[in-house]
């Protein structure tokens, strides 16, 4: 693709996500420059418009989204650290029940392979699953379709979801995360968050960029030497781009299998809602965590929106960032062990074989060209 050709579905891409964003805003949706974005982006995408956003554009996003979600950790999350083991435990027991229950019902329901099956079933670190199913005989189409569905269908029912439950989106009013301050602030706060960034992505920590940038801006904001906010001139920009990169992960070749597929997406993901529901009531009862962090924490999939949401309703990022690190870390170690046992015969350039958890698939939220 030449740089004009690039550029001009760039551009497009930003402008349906734009219009998507003021639309959902106009009529006060939760959180709606990214809900907007999500869906008017997927629906364009779907529709054979070229979706383009660039990895560059991407990591960059993240990157400020991860300082923004930083911002919003309090001096509160100390008291409650000693509580997390125990929450991470009761997640990981929601998450195993998610993965064996839907694969069973894919197999049994609509006869599908044990691959196909086991690496649809997978709640989360799509990218991931998707390298690792790419190296056994399981049906590509059929994973991508059911999970970026089940993505798709996670942030719009948990965003009005929390909306409604906290109140709306009042909360999004103003400048949140500290005040704007000095130039000397922001310097130490993105020269911090970038030092940290590196070392995440360089240590192939999953999501280790938006993880890196958010622990550094905790750490600023937590000690008071720069409490400063991302500004609403790059921060709802960041929201967009977000949404376009969650909306074009489907494409217009997957239009006729997602709507043949669509029961099985469905119903994987009723299923992955209700047992990491029945998970989250467990952590409620026995921890007294708030319902919305419970919900964003243990929902299935994607750190980055998740981590996002939970920073635009006020409900401690550190927390929800901390278990969808917990999850996609396990499942790192799962998959590659359940590909050796599908595996096919495998290229020199094998993605398990090179890495357990290469960078670029760090990221629930990934580039959607990197699956093609």
């Amino acid at each position: 693709m030449s740089a004009l050709g690039a550029a001009a579905r760039l551009a497009l891409t930003l402008a349906i996500g734009t219009i998507g964003g003021a639309l959902a805003h106009s009529v006060d949706l939760p959180v709606a420059w990214l809900l907007g974005a999500t869906i008017t982006v997927a629906a364009a995408s779907l529709s054979g418009v070229p979706i383009l956003i660039p990895t560059q554009l991407r990591d960059a996003t993240f990157f400020i989204l991860g300082i923004q979600a930083g911002s919003g950790v309090t001096p509160d999350v100390v008291h409650q650290l000693a509580l997390w083991p125990l929450s991470f435990v009761i997640q990981m027991v929601g998450v195993a029940c998610v993965a064996a229950a839907t694969n069973v019902f894919l197999r049994r329901t609509f006869g599908w392979d044990r691959e196909t099956a086991l690496f649809a079933s997978l709640p989360g670190a799509l990218s991931f699953v998707l390298a690792a199913a790419s190296e056994t005989k399981a049906d590509m189409t059929r994973i991508i379709v059911v999970q970026s569905t089940r993505l798709l269908l996670l942030i719009g029912a948990l965003t009005p979801l929390l909306g409604w439950l906290e109140g709306g989106d009042t909360i999004n009013d103003g400048v949140r995360g500290g005040i704007i301050g000095s130039p000397l602030q922001y310097v130490l706060l993105i020269g911090s968050a970038l030092f940290l960034a590196w070392g995440g992505v360089r240590s192939r920590v999953p999501g280790g960029l938006i993880l890196g940038a958010l622990l550094a801006s905790a750490f600023m904001h937590g000690t008071e030497i720069a409490p400063v906010a991302i500004p609403g001139w790059i921060a709802t920009p960041a929201l967009v781009v977000l949404g376009c990169t969650i909306g074009g992960r489907l494409r217009r070749e997957d239009r006729t299998a997602m709507f043949q597929l669509l029961p099985a997406s469905l119903g994987a993901f009723a299923i992955g809602i209700t047992l990491s529901g029945a998970a989250g009531v467990v952590a409620l009862l026995l921890l007294s965590i708030s319902f919305g962090k419970i919900a964003l924490a243990y929902a299935p999939g994607a750190l980055e929106a998740l981590t996002v949401l939970a920073f635009q309703f006020d409900l401690d990022p550190a927390y929800v960032a901390a278990h969808h690190v917990v999850r996609f870390m396990c499942l790192a170690m799962i998959v590659p062990i359940l590909a050796r046992r599908f595996s096919r015969q495998r290229s020199e350039d094998s993605i398990i074989a090179r890495e357990a958890a290469p960078g670029a698939d760090a990221h629930d939220t990934s580039d959607p060209d990197a699956r093609r």
